[in-house]
């Protein structure tokens, strides 16, 4: 007969494994630790709510040549006969259950209160544990094989999800660990996490007021508080899903701004287009080119110093050779915190040069832009004022939960004059309320998660002054961090004073140490760093990235972004660091 599947067993001919599962049934069973049992002429209900994995819908009497099981499984009851070796369905009809497929809490309020508990005990209270791993690696074959991660037709029942949630949170990355320090976010903020489960629950859009009327209030104040911080005396702003569509806004902004025709004609009849950036800069910049049309060409690259910064005298050198050249030149890009060095591009000249050729000017400050809210720290963004628009991240340096990212521009209508559509089924201009609280149609989205609360609700938490303590802490650690690894014979520093918190460095393992520094030792030190950090992921202790830069071999990059970390950790990182590579 026809396989017909229910749960996680197929109803065909009867195997041993699966007499095997109906012992085990019949023994949980009896020990009420599967549904509610009612035995009459060998007849059995299956609560709808017990575990699939004991749903085996076979009998649950001794077996006999002709026998007849029946079964309440989600919201059809199934008659089974036995005849011999095989299970044959007799009867189905529907019946009065839970409907688990509705998309609306119904009965579901253990499964959410067990699941808000397990995320509690196992990440949110074992975040600052420093005995526990980082990461308990698999690789990805070994994964799939220890992960049923294939859909079912069936669904599964409350504790199989959970077991399945416990193991989606043991085999992931514990980001919120002290000890990750592997990317420009970490940490786990408990008012950031309270402010997404909120969002969530709320499941609502932002490109209305009327769809997200506290929302829409609440993007308004935050994105003017932090336009204040960069200096900005009007302006507007939106937030935007991650730097890099953050970054894709200026320039879109920059090309509307000098040919506000494109929004009708395109690029049709337009001279080709130039936008300078450091070499070191985000390759978001470049990916803007692609998408945005102007090429990889154009898009060019100016050098930068041993710090990382850019030079200013070789940026308007390269704008004058792209005149030179017949070409328009429409944007510059400046870095506040490169990816890798963490290098503060000189913001305050650039800013003369742009105005020098009338290019629209743009701070990327997805990485550094937090330093604004310290006052010990500003200057490192002395002139970004003068910036045509700032991306700024605060899910990177502020440790807001991602993702939480900002454009923000001095120019007030640049964003509704160059992206709005006025869909009529959306942004109606005769609704009953004031529409221009309406601010979907500034950015080229339609759906738009709300990123605001988890920020706003850290800023009241903390106050302006908790973070500007956050950032002190993190710079606090890097200049103990570099103290530290300049006592040490065997770490080199890359940035000898490092302008964020990225701090870049080599490990030389004793094999090395008397080599002369000519190819062959830059070849084998290149291959230092991958080994260690394979060892610490393997072992799990701590996690922190590597990569060559310009003609650099591989060296470590430390990135500082978690207040909850001390100079215990620091002094962790470099004896991690040597214990894994002393040998290589």
């Amino acid at each position: 007969m026809e396989t017909e599947r229910f749960a996680n067993i197929s109803i065909t001919d009867m195997s041993d494994e699966s007499q095997r599962d109906l012992n085990d049934l019949k023994q949980r069973l009896m020990k009420n630790e599967v549904g509610q049992t009612k035995q009459k002429n060998k007849y059995l209900d299956i609560d709808s709510e017990s575990e699939d994995s004991a749903l085996s819908l076979q009998e649950s009497s001794a077996s006999t040549d002709d026998s007849e099981t029946e079964c309440a499984l989600e919201s059809t009851q199934i008659q089974l006969q036995q005849r011999g070796n095989k299970t044959c369905i007799v009867n189905r009809r529907k019946v009065n259950t839970k409907a688990k497929f509705q998309t609306i809490p119904n009965g579901h309020d253990k499964f959410l209160t067990d699941t808000f508990q397990l995320i509690m005990k196992e990440i949110v209270q074992k975040a600052g544990d420093r005995s526990e791993k980082v990461v308990d690696w698999k690789a990805p074959e070994e994964l799939r094989a220890l992960m049923d991660l294939e859909p079912k037709a069936v669904g599964e029942s409350h504790e199989k999800l959970l077991s399945r949630l416990q193991d989606i949170i043991k085999y992931s990355v514990k980001t919120g660990h002290p000890h990750f320090v592997n990317q420009l976010f970490s940490s786990l903020d408990p008012y950031g996490l309270a402010g997404q489960i909120v969002t969530d629950a709320l499941n609502t859009s932002q490109y209305t007021y009327e769809t997200a009327p506290v929302f829409t209030l609440m993007e308004e104040t935050v994105l003017k508080t932090m336009r204040d911080y960069i200096g900005y005396t009007e302006g507007n702003g939106i937030f935007c899903p991650g730097g890099s569509i953050s970054n894709i806004m200026a320039m879109n902004c920059a090309r509307f701004k000098m040919f506000p025709q494109t929004k009708k004609y395109g690029m049709f009849g337009l001279p080709p287009l130039v936008v300078y950036t450091s070499e070191l800069a985000h390759y978001s910049i470049k990916k803007a080119g692609y998408l945005l049309g102007f090429g990889d060409d154009n898009v060019r690259l100016v050098k930068t110093d041993s710090e990382g910064r850019i030079i200013p005298e070789d940026l308007e050198k390269q704008i004058q050779e792209t005149k030179d050249e017949g070409l328009t030149p429409f944007m510059v890009v400046a870095t506040a915190g490169t990816t890798v060095f963490g290098a503060f591009d000189p913001i305050e000249k650039m800013a003369e040069i742009s105005e020098k050729h009338g290019l629209w000017y743009h701070v990327d400050g997805a990485w550094g832009g937090g330093v604004l809210m310290s006052r010990q720290h500003r200057y490192l963004m002395k002139g970004v004022e003068r910036a045509d628009s700032v991306t700024w991240n605060p899910h990177k340096l502020l440790g807001v939960p991602q993702q939480c990212s900002c454009f923000l521009t001095r120019h007030v209508k640049v964003l509704q004059e160059c992206h709005r559509a006025d869909a009529k089924y959306l942004f109606q201009k005769d609704k009953f309320y004031d529409t221009s609280y309406d601010t979907g149609d500034k950015t080229f989205q339609c759906g738009r998660k709300v990123d605001v609360l988890k920020y706003w609700l850290m800023w009241k938490a903390k106050g302006s002054e908790g973070f500007e303590q956050h950032i002190n802490r993190l710079f606090d650690n890097t200049k103990y961090m570099v103290e530290q690894l300049n006592k040490r014979d065997d770490f080199r520093m890359v940035v000898e004073k490092p302008d964020c918190t990225n701090v870049c460095f080599w490990y030389i393992p004793p094999s090395l140490r008397n080599m002369p520094e000519g190819p062959e030792f830059w070849d084998k030190l290149h291959k230092v760093a991958p080994k260690v950090k394979e060892g610490m992921i393997r072992d799990g202790t701590m996690m922190i990235t590597y990569q060559p830069q310009k003609d650099l071999s591989n060296f470590f990059r430390l990135v500082l972004q978690n207040s909850a970390t001390t100079y215990e950790d620091m002094d962790f990182f470099i004896n991690e660091i040597e214990r894994l590579g002393k040998d290589l």
